[in-house]
């Protein structure tokens, strides 16, 4: 795939303490193969789905051991003018530019509500190959605890315009670039305890929605919320056995009408 366009989702990864079990698992439920292991990047693996890069594992560095966590990256092409943009509209940067070898330019990020993200501009490694197929990055999500900080910062950094669903029982948003829509926005309700962090869950797609729930869970994942089906899809949350929630979605299986949206001005 070319290079994607600024603010649109363009690769995953995941530190794992135990990458091995990583690839256990994710191989067992997403059917994901492994490249080899770069030991100038620290170890870094990518995933295959059917032969293209879909995502990447990796052990945590010295120091920086703790619960595992999908990191979502977010196209860029000036790393150095989106870390500005971040700092100059209340986010921080947790890690500044660091070039990658040939491969391109990465960042780590936060938004002023606490949402971590990561920042991607392209070398050699253009980022995800394949989407919206068995094994590879469907669909994302910001879950935030102060909706308004994110709706603020990201079309400020990004290129987005912000459209709302028409449900009035539902705080949700989603980010566009261009007509296309790349993100959505969910506020936390009570369901979420004090202690879950907010967070960009990342969605990976599959066959069969309870087939790869079956398999998660047998696998020692604990489903957090679903299978449920809606117009988009049949999509599940879990979190893995160390601790790195993702959802998984059957966009094949829906149910009701696409519900309306409107531009939020």
């Amino acid at each position: 795939m070319a290079v994607q366009p600024e603010g649109t989702p363009c690769w995953a990864d995941a530190m794992f303490t135990d990458p091995e079990g990583a690839k256990s698992f994710y191989g067992d439920v997403l059917g994901w193969t492994f490249g080899e292991s770069s030991s100038e990047f620290g170890d870094y693996t990518q995933a295959y789905a059917d032969g293209k890069a879909v995502a990447a594992v990796v052990p945590p560095m010295p120091g920086q051991e703790g619960q595992s966590a999908w990191c979502l990256y977010l196209a860029s092409p000036d790393a150095e003018a989106t870390a500005a943009k971040i700092r100059a509209n209340g986010g921080e940067t947790l890690m500044d530019p660091m070039r990658v070898g040939d491969f391109g330019t990465m960042l780590l990020a936060r938004d002023p509500g606490g949402v971590a993200f990561g920042v991607w501009q392209a070398g050699v490694h253009e980022g995800f190959e394949a989407q919206g197929v068995p094994g590879a990055f469907c669909w994302a999500e910001v879950f935030t605890r102060e909706p308004a900080k994110s709706d603020a910062f990201f079309p400020a950094v990004f290129p987005y315009t912000v459209v709302k669903i028409a449900d009035e029982h539902v705080d949700f948003r989603m980010y566009n670039v261009g007509d296309r829509t790349v993100m959505g926005r969910m506020k936390m309700g009570d369901e979420f305890p004090p202690e879950v962090p907010p967070f960009l869950n990342v969605y990976f797609t599959v066959a069969d929605c309870d087939a790869a729930v079956a398999k998660a869970t047998e696998r020692g994942a604990v489903l957090r919320f679903g299978p449920m089906t809606m117009p988009f899809g049949r999509f599940a949350a879990l979190t893995d056995p160390q601790g790195a929630t993702f959802s998984v979605i059957d966009v094949n299986t829906t149910e009701g009408e696409i519900p309306r949206t409107s531009p939020v001005s």
